[in-house]
């Protein structure tokens, strides 16, 4: 099951495509003729038709957020990494392994090569800021722990100081809410965060 342009689920795995960063379910991208295009939106069915024939996946390392970072072939051997970079629907991410394939995309002006625009990691940063623009306070200054629903549905608690807790936002209306404590929180059925 494919969840945005270059993460998937396998199984009870969840995938990161490592080495590129495709851009999120709803980010728009300038056009070459002006405006923009759903690049977003793009790069997801991109992923899910490479996918549709099957697919093999080989990882031995997860990320922060427990996915397993991996290399993904179609059933024919295609790399798809590669194949989302080579059609612009992707950018080399933190590894020079789709450096040569980018720049290839780049000079054709393909996808989102075709005019300048911002790139995934820009785009998720400027969300962040929004959201954390508006985050909600906790009812109660005392009740300050963060009960967060990761995108797995893991109930996670995050301690007012510890790390990323500036960062978690809280959804109420996602069923996201504050504890007062840690024993309250466990008894909610909630987890430390790791």
């Amino acid at each position: 099951m494919v969840i945005d342009g270059d993460t998937l689920r396998v199984g009870y795995d969840r995938i990161r495509l490592i080495g590129i960063d495709a851009p999120e379910g709803r980010q728009e991208c300038a056009a070459a003729a002006g405006g923009t295009w759903g690049c977003g939106a793009a790069a997801t069915a991109a992923l899910a038709a490479l996918v549709r024939e099957g697919v093999a996946c080989e990882s031995d390392t997860r990320d922060q957020y427990d996915r397993l970072l991996a290399v993904c072939l179609t059933a024919d051997g295609t790399s798809i990494n590669a194949a989302l970079v080579e059609a612009g629907l992707a950018w080399s991410y933190l590894s020079a392994d789709y450096d040569m394939v980018e720049e290839r995309a780049r000079d054709a002006r393909r996808g989102i090569w075709q005019a300048p625009t911002q790139t995934a990691s820009e785009y998720r940063r400027a969300q962040d800021a929004a959201v954390l623009a508006g985050q909600p306070q906790p009812p109660d200054p005392a009740c300050a722990i963060k009960g967060n629903i990761s995108g797995n549905g893991d109930r996670i608690y995050h301690l007012p100081g510890a790390s990323g807790y500036d960062e978690t936002v809280i959804r109420v209306e996602q069923g996201e809410r504050w504890f007062c404590t840690e024993a309250e929180a466990a008894a909610a059925g909630w987890r430390p965060r790791r």
